[in-house]
């Protein structure tokens, strides 16, 4: 036998490497999950806002930070539902409860200030994971799919009009049953892992959807509501070692913390009725985005309409969707499954290397245009949700000075 190559050197599997232990972590000393409760009254009509204190020489863990909900849905007068009232929460349910998530870290805002969320939240999950998590684990913030082609059906019966992922959300709500529902917040810092440096106290405020948004409902009667009845969150702190602690209090007096970041911003455009085609320039003024993607939403159920589901992504007849970098064509990235049925999502890979990597690529300032045509007249305003991915890098000095500006 012979190597194909003469420059090819000898490898060794790494199941051969039997004399070898695991290295043993030494720098976390003990950590544990901390319940904080709202800094307010659920039932005074503002954003839920928790403050997580930075205080002490524990370190917090965003990347495993989780926000609590137990929720229930009534009837305009607040009694309990009945067996056969057609209401239940939309999809990813947890997330789409809130409207914006805005997050201080010393009283720097952090995220941008958009009514997006619920979007961001949609198209990470229905992107990022899995049919296996999908079905187990982010059940738990009541991710049901709903059925391609039934998206906006609230139907009860067993037949083929009933939406799957609707009456499986139902099921949970039903008689103004209280669920319960935890999950990860769709924040930058809370989608890193380095932990965040003590004394810098963390702000969360919570802006509630509207009720014709978070819920999809039938029959002639709606304005159905939802309860929040606890929030939480459970933040993870570690405590260190010494000297880990003394070796970064020697790194600040150097240089700052940093945390490399992926920004999402998450914008709307909307096209307006008996259009054919239509033209959105500049689409994020400035940088370029690493990643876009984009879908139609009907403006209606974009802005709170019992009888249509929200994240309906509709194909609208498109024909043409081209996106332009300074003039030049960017191919488009199709997620073909169920394309057309509810799951219209157009994809587009703006880095020069199509690489998902740990590295950063150079800052762009550029032209970005999205060319839209449909094959007929649209018959309603579209609402063009465009999410956006850059790259970024938040900074803390000794002082928890926050540096953030992308």
């Amino acid at each position: 036998m012979a190597f194909v190559h003469r420059q090819s050197c000898e490898g060794v599997k790494s199941e051969l490497d039997i004399f070898s232990v695991p290295p043993t972590v030494t720098s976390i000393e003990r950590g544990q999950w901390m319940e904080h409760q709202p800094t307010a009254s659920l039932d005074s009509g503002g954003p839920i806002e928790f403050l997580l204190p930075g205080s002490g020489d524990a370190y917090m863990d965003l990347a495993n930070t989780y926000l609590f909900v137990r929720a229930k849905v009534t009837k305009p007068d607040g009694l309990n539902l009945d067996t056969d009232n057609a209401v239940g929460p939309v999809n990813n349910w947890l997330h789409s409860l809130f409207s914006q998530v805005d997050v201080y870290l010393n009283d720097t805002l952090v995220t941008p200030s958009t009514n997006t969320y619920p979007y961001r939240a949609c198209i990470e999950t229905a992107l990022s994971y899995g049919a296996d998590a999908k079905e187990t684990q982010l059940t738990s913030q009541l991710w049901y799919k709903d059925t391609a082609g039934r998206m906006d059906s609230v139907a009860l019966a067993d037949d083929d009009t009933a939406n799957v992922g609707f009456k499986n959300r139902r099921n949970y709500t039903t008689r103004s049953r209280v669920v319960e529902m935890m999950g990860r917040l769709h924040v930058d810092m809370f989608l890193q892992d380095r932990f965040l440096l003590n004394g810098v106290d963390v702000n969360i405020q919570l802006v509630r959807s509207k009720d014709a948004f978070a819920l999809m409902a039938g029959g002639a009667n709606h304005d159905y509501k939802v309860n929040i009845i606890d929030a939480s969150v459970f933040a993870r702190k570690a405590t260190l070692t010494t000297a880990v602690q003394m070796a970064h209090i020697n790194a600040l007096d150097k240089g700052t913390a940093k945390y490399p970041l992926r920004p999402v911003d998450c914008k709307v455009y909307t096209i307006p009725q008996v259009a054919m085609s239509h033209t959105l320039e500049n689409l994020f003024l400035g940088t370029l985005p690493k990643r876009l993607v984009l879908c139609c939403i009907d403006n209606d159920a974009f802005n709170w309409s019992y009888s249509k589901n929200p994240f309906h992504a509709k194909h609208n007849d498109i024909n043409f969707l081209a996106v332009y970098v300074d003039g030049r064509q960017v191919p488009v990235l199709l997620h073909w499954q169920n394309f057309g049925n509810g799951y219209t999502f157009f994809g587009f890979d703006l880095t020069p290397d199509a690489c998902d990597g740990s590295c950063f690529h150079l800052v762009k300032k550029s032209n970005l245009r999205v060319e839209i045509h449909f094959a007929a007249t649209l018959t309603q305003t579209v609402n063009v949700v465009a999410y956006g991915e850059f790259e970024a890098v938040l900074e803390i000095d000794k002082n928890r000075n926050v540096i953030f500006d992308y």
